[in-house]
């Protein structure tokens, strides 16, 4: 059964980012510019820190693409930490003088941050520097899932599909997007300084921003993730580790500082009776991507029993506020135990726009991974043969006819 895999390597002021994707099929046209553009998407939104003013991210293909198309073989992508400069006396793999003896490098963090990685991992590890944990637990790291799901993305698009976001709520304040949704959600979406549809709301939210900025606070919020495009039938009801939905809340809740999934209604579905929660079915001719049928609502958010439905899937993420506060929360000082103020690195505001982003490159990836499940093959022209094939099947199921 084939399958798509990416890994990341790196730290957060360490020379670089590593991402290697393996399984994309022969033949897909990828530019640096598919992978770049979203990778600048992802350093946008109003609240960020001054890291995005350092930072330009672009990516260098090491290997897996040859004159503008995929060989077959895995993708090596190297994204460059200009900031590295400013760290490389404290993040150097090499040892120095000064390490020797009981002497700590300097930026040393013995002051863990409630809510973040430094504490459990600093015992997980057997570590006296929580730096040794922080820099790979960073959100820097999502910069390389990033590029890994822009390579998903451009081969998905090549069979129609599309996955877009927007900001639903920040900081205690909801968005009330359009409906329905623009149809380039993304360039809607793009257009705003918090990636929201709603500009009445972003202004209330900007003015949360600033206030929580000058008191030294934080704030988190929820994207919308919008699949659109999609066959019915990917994923699988057999198996607990081939549902859909179960593969989707997994990759979401990866990322880092999510704390929740909905996928559809989600939660409220548990407040209603079946009736106001179940999408009723109705016989539509000319969607063969659906069966020729349509719902009528999509409370399920295009899941049903762990398989797409052919209707948009729609993913909502919960982000909690970043763990890092310029006016620290109580903490110990790991080499004495006793109380003291939790370190303050640079930092965010919020990145829940960025969070989107991100959001969107981990569906990008799950969903197509299910699609290369699905078709297989080991070139774009095999998989699109076996796709089409499929959909002129499931189009004559319910009188779609050839």
């Amino acid at each position: 059964m084939a399958h798509l895999r990416f890994t990341t390597a790196g730290e957060s002021h360490g020379p670089a980012l590593v991402t290697i994707l393996e399984g994309v099929p022969a033949g897909l046209a990828l530019r640096a510019e598919h992978v770049d553009a979203d990778l600048a998407r992802r350093q946008q939104g109003y609240g960020r820190g001054r890291r995005m003013q350092i930072e330009r991210d672009t990516v260098e293909f090491l290997s897996g693409v040859r004159a503008g198309e995929t060989l077959g073989s895995p993708i090596a992508m190297l994204v460059r930490n200009r900031d590295w400069s400013n760290w490389q006396a404290i993040m150097d793999p090499a040892p120095r003088e000064e390490d020797a003896g009981d002497a700590l490098r300097r930026r040393a963090v013995t002051r863990p941050r409630p809510g973040h990685a430094d504490l459990t991992g600093v015992l997980k590890y057997d570590r006296d520097d929580a730096r040794d944990i922080l820099e790979r637990a960073s959100a820097r790291e999502t910069t390389a899932r990033v590029a890994a799901g822009a390579i998903c993305r451009t081969l998905l698009a090549e069979f129609g599909v599309a996955i877009g976001s927007h900001l639903v709520h920040l900081g205690g304040v909801d968005a009330q997007p359009p409906e329905p949704l623009p149809a380039a959600l993304n360039a809607a979406a793009d257009a705003s300084a918090l990636r929201t549809l709603d500009a009445h709301a972003e202004a209330e939210m900007i003015a949360r921003i600033d206030t929580a900025k000058r008191e030294g606070n934080t704030l988190g919020g929820i994207c919308e993730v919008v699949a659109t495009g999609l066959p019915v039938g990917l994923g699988s009801h057999v198996s607990w580790d081939r549902k859909l939905d179960g593969r989707i809340g997994a990759a979401m809740l990866s990322i880092p500082a999510v704390k929740g999934v909905e996928v559809g209604i989600g939660f409220e579905a548990a407040r209603r009776t079946g009736a106001q929660v179940h999408d009723e079915i109705e016989h539509a001719p000319g969607r063969a991507r659906t069966g020729n049928v349509r719902r009528r609502t999509n409370r399920a958010g295009g899941l049903e029993g762990g398989m797409t439905s052919g209707e948009p899937v729609v993913v909502r993420v919960a982000m909690k506020p970043i763990s890092t506060l310029m006016r620290p929360l109580q903490t110990i000082e790991m080499a004495t135990a006793e109380p003291a103020a939790a370190v303050a690195e640079r930092s965010d505001v919020t990145a829940v726009p960025a969070m989107g982003v991100i959001a969107e490159a981990m569906l990008a990836f799950v969903l197509a991974d299910a699609f290369v499940e699905k078709f297989g093959g080991d070139s774009i022209g095999e998989l699109r043969r076996n796709h089409d094939a499929y959909l002129a099947h499931v189009n004559r199921r319910l009188g779609g006819g050839d």
